[in-house]
């Protein structure tokens, strides 16, 4: 186990606080956004390694982990942003920083980048920037506003020019219209925290999911990779057996020419990091599509306790397809160079 490559599908950074208002545009800052003072050990962040690259190849190393493929924690926030003009510049602000952040190991820590999509021209031209400058990929909503679902023709250019530039596109969980920015604060009262934190994330990620699948994206983009980020896997062979159920009965309105089931198969990915009973499924069902993670520095990572949680769900697998969940499906989704183990 302690000689198996770990690259995680899912870290994150924890950007400067300060960050929008020290780099916008000045006819921008009075409504730059400002996030809480970093503390080590407060919210969003475990370790230093959030916001300071050198120190997080030193915790990489502590937890075995070989490389990272990176998202932010406050720029997600910003998804909840109305102000078109205001949130394509703080994209562009954070995906400025985090190619500056990677450039201190290029071969280790492989950012995505951050995309404002109500103008889509703009989001290409951003997406071809994120490209150039040398991110692996780049991150929506997970949740559009409802006058622009992912199935109608809103997001055509986007999808074309991803699936050219071969840069995946990722959804992230708590990022889109029902999440405003500044973000309000859920009370912890369990019939109204659990319903949050669980039902409806599953919810959003499972829309989501089936407006590119049955909404024809698949179908007329073929080589367009999505990836669902931090919602878990073990939920997804079901709801996906039913979109194959439903579908196969016929007299369905739809561009779809193969499966829901082979659609997910082809070109959706997920990623996992603390799921128990992805265990019984692991090796058997997705094994191409499954990406593990650690979720770093977030408090509820599993950072520096990752092997141990690895052994735990997937002990029983051997070969080809541990290594796949483990490293393999990353590097050859985001086209990563070799990594050496660490």
């Amino acid at each position: 186990m302690r000689d198996e490559l770990l690259v995680s599908a899912d870290s994150h950074v924890v950007e400067d606080p300060q960050l929008w208002k020290k780099r916008l545009p000045a006819s921008l800052k009075d409504r730059a956004p400002v996030f809480p003072e970093l503390q080590v050990g407060g919210a969003f962040q475990a370790r230093p390694g959030g916001h300071d690259p050198r120190a997080r190849l030193s915790e990489m190393l502590q937890d075995g982990v070989s490389g990272e493929v990176l998202y932010p924690s406050f720029c997600m926030d910003l998804y909840g942003l109305t102000e078109v003009a205001l949130q394509e510049a703080c994209f562009r602000v954070y995906n400025d920083w985090i190619i500056e952040y990677c450039s201190v190991a290029p071969d280790r820590l492989f950012g995505i980048g951050n995309l404002s999509c109500f103008n889509i021209d703009n989001a290409v031209k951003e997406l071809e920037r994120c490209k150039q400058s040398g991110l692996r990929g780049a991150m929506i909503w997970q949740i559009p506003p409802k006058d622009l679902p992912f199935h109608g023709g809103h997001y055509e250019k986007l999808w074309g020019a991803a699936q050219e530039l071969d840069m995946p596109i990722s959804l992230h969980i708590l990022t889109g219209e029902p999440f405003p920015y500044p973000r309000p604060v859920v009370p912890r009262i369990a019939p109204i925290y659990f319903p949050y934190v669980v039902n409806e994330k599953l919810l959003y990620a499972a829309n989501a999911i089936s407006s590119f699948i049955a909404g024809g994206i698949l179908e007329r983009h073929p080589r367009l990779k999505i990836v669902l980020v931090e919602n878990e896997i073990s939920w997804l062979p079901f709801v996906v057996s039913q979109f194959d159920k439903y579908a196969s009965r016929g007299n369905l309105q739809s561009e779809m020419k193969l499966t829901p089931g082979e659609y997910f198969e082809r070109q959706i990915y997920a990623t996992f990091f603390n799921d128990p009973p992805s265990k019984y499924m692991a090796g058997n069902w997705g094994t191409k599509n499954f990406m593990w993670s650690n979720d770093y520095p977030h408090p509820n990572s599993t950072w520096p306790n990752s092997r141990d949680v690895v052994e735990r769900d997937l002990g029983h697998l051997a070969g080809e397809a541990k290594d796949r969940l483990l490293s393999q499906n990353v590097l050859e989704l985001y086209k990563l160079p070799q990594i050496a183990i660490h």
